[in-house]
């Protein structure tokens, strides 16, 4: 009795922050979403499940879902073979490599607001340094942040640059943990560098490839800031993801029942998206 009591009141902490910036903003939500709202937030009705009606009949859904798919798309597997590839080529214990692999680590440490104020400025369509490098191979100056063709792609490119540091440091923690002496035994069999990769670095990495991959993915679904920063969901709502989606209609619109909708909708759609890949990607896994 002593005892559980005792580690009740050691968990009490992480329970009562689960309690107040978890579970009471999920049964908020779920309040707000059966109700609507006055312009000042305030309950004015019960309208039952038409707020979620709603946001599938006004194209929201489709619209914001469209848009964050493809970012998901762009960002996920190029962000996780970049990192791969460079935690493979450091992976070796040569001179120097120390500072490759800080650097390599670096934008793990930078937020997403100063992220964001870097690639800004990088984009610049005539001060910036990326339109100044294609101008000296001949190649016109791009649009990045202004065209609805470029700007997702804009966005993509800041953001797999932005989660490199967390995908390459897990990735090559995953690597250093494979033991040398199966490397060793594959090199008296005469594997080359290529076969090892693929035959062992591989299969014992895909433990941590598997968590980076559903990570990354539930972290692209939640990608806001350095859209809100960058593009504001433009031009033409071509950077308007989901949770974009939700924040204009929350709390730049004020209807607070529908952007509660969208939220618990794009809940069910990552855990929709997570469920799946317990259940036909980890079969994939290799687990010593």
């Amino acid at each position: 009795m002593r005892e559980n009591l005792l580690a009740y009141g050691f968990l009490a902490p992480s329970l009562l922050l689960f309690a107040v910036f978890l579970f009471y903003p999920m049964f908020k939500s779920v309040y707000l979403s059966l109700h609507s709202t006055d312009p000042t937030g305030q309950i004015a009705a019960y309208v039952g499940l038409d707020n979620f009606k709603a946001v599938f009949q006004s194209g929201l859904f489709l619209q914001g879902m469209k848009v964050t798919l493809l970012f998901v798309l762009f960002t996920v597997p190029t962000g996780i073979l970049a990192a791969l590839i460079l935690a493979a080529l450091t992976h070796n214990r040569f001179k120097g490599m120390r500072l490759f692999q800080f650097v390599f680590s670096l934008p793990v440490v930078l937020s997403v607001g100063s992220s964001a104020v870097i690639w800004k400025f990088l984009f610049h369509p005539t001060l910036g340094m990326l339109n100044y490098l294609l101008s000296k191979v001949g190649i016109d100056p791009i649009p990045w942040l202004t065209s609805p063709d470029w700007a997702l792609v804009s966005i993509s490119i800041m953001t797999i640059w932005m989660n490199l540091g967390f995908n390459y440091i897990i990735l090559s923690s995953g690597l250093q943990g494979i033991p040398d002496e199966i490397y060793e035994s594959a090199k008296i069999d005469g594997a080359g560098p290529l076969l090892t990769f693929r035959k062992i670095s591989m299969p014992l990495l895909s433990p941590t490839l598997f968590f980076v991959t559903v990570v990354s993915i539930i972290g692209a679904f939640q990608s806001f800031g350095q859209i809100n920063i960058l593009t504001r969901g433009g031009p033409m709502d071509s950077t308007n993801v989901f949770v974009y989606s939700i924040y204009q209609e929350a709390f730049v619109n004020f209807r607070f029942g529908t952007g509660s909708a969208q939220a618990l909708i794009l809940f069910a759609v990552i855990m929709l998206l997570t469920l799946i890949q317990f259940k036909w990607v980890e079969r994939k896994v290799h687990y010593q």
